[in-house]
């Protein structure tokens, strides 16, 4: 039974300095995720954005073809009224120049709405631009003090990965579920703890309890939270052992 909890005890310490690892990069793998979907919606917007410049622009051309050939009409229109023989062609022509006019009047309304769209557009693009030319700085930023924690780390977290892969093959598989789901379990993934000066985690064991976890013999399960509670010199050994500091 010793050697099951000292294996226990190697693969706690081991998992230990793993989550001490990731905890040094923080939130950044988090953060990096968000700025990153912030800057796909940024582009979306920005590409929506200038889409509707671009079917604006075509709207705007249209419109202006449809002045010239309003004018164009409305001249033809006016000398044909000179040449009538009577009123009733004359109030046909009159009608068709006023039609003209008023599909004039309508594209020019319309050419003011979308200055003043395109204006917006065109301002609320280059403000998106801008930001988004920002965010992707902040981005590459955060991405490298990433990959120096990463790279900085790299080494020993292959070597505790290898080490943990040892660790599980000298752990009877039941033992390894046990572990596992504990883990799982607990926020702080502490699965296996030591028993400082009688307490766990802070908590007072019964004395019996104290007894049974300093005689080594068995697995003793803390009813509080409960983890598996070891001698301390479990740890003490495991340190030495796996020499991680």
């Amino acid at each position: 039974m010793v050697d099951v909890l000292q294996n226990l005890t190697n693969l706690q310490y081991i998992d230990n300095r793993i989550d001490e690892l990731k905890r040094m990069r923080g939130d950044l793998p988090e953060e990096i995720l968000d700025i990153e979907t912030e800057l796909t919606r940024m582009e979306a917007r920005i590409k929506r954005s200038k889409a509707e410049i671009k079917d604006l622009t075509l709207e705007k051309s249209n419109l202006e073809l449809e002045i010239t050939e309003a004018d164009s009409l409305v001249a033809k229109y006016e000398d044909q009224q000179l040449t009538v023989r009577n009123n009733r062609e004359y109030d046909a022509l009159t009608k068709e120049i006023e039609t003209q006019k008023q599909i004039k009047e309508n594209a020019q309304a319309r050419l003011e709405e979308i200055a003043l769209q395109m204006e917006e557009l065109e301002k609320s693009s280059g403000e998106s631009e801008a930001k988004l030319e920002e965010t992707q700085k902040m981005l590459d930023v955060k991405k490298g003090n990433l990959d120096k924690l990463i790279e900085s780390t790299k080494k020993e977290e292959e070597e505790l990965i290898q080490k943990r892969e040892e660790a599980v093959k000298n752990l009877d598989p039941r033992y390894l579920r046990s572990y596992e789901r504990l883990r799982k379990g607990l926020n702080n993934g502490m699965a296996v703890v030591a028993m400082e000066k009688g307490s766990s985690l802070g908590m007072m064991l019964p004395p019996q309890v104290q007894v049974e976890v300093r005689r080594k013999n068995k697995i003793i399960i803390d009813e509080n939270s409960g983890r598996i509670v070891v001698d301390p010199s479990f740890f003490d050994e495991a340190r030495k052992m796996l020499n991680i500091s």
